[in-house]
């Protein structure tokens, strides 16, 4: 996780805006809870896939540091189901 966190901190001069994606069932209960993990300022983009089994979500928001990006990405982990990418 050190690794990631350097290139992190040599990609972007905090504060800076940062693009999650992740895949999940299309269930509603999971897309809130993933909304839920999320600032009020976040926008978020979905796309359905071919069957609509799954839903595609990416976030864009704006991290003060590589922790703040870690910390969503723990958070999110919890929804059952969920792929982070």
């Amino acid at each position: 996780m050190n690794r990631l966190r350097e290139a992190l901190n040599q990609e972007h001069s905090w504060p800076s805006v940062f693009m999650f994606k992740f895949i999940l069932p299309n269930d509603e209960d999971k897309i809130t809870a993933l909304k839920q993990v999320f600032g009020e300022s976040a926008s978020f983009t979905t796309k359905l896939s071919g069957k609509g089994n799954y839903i595609s979500i990416t976030v864009h928001e704006m991290m003060l540091d590589a922790d703040s990006i870690f910390f969503r990405y723990t958070i999110a982990a919890r929804i059952e189901g969920i792929i982070s990418l």
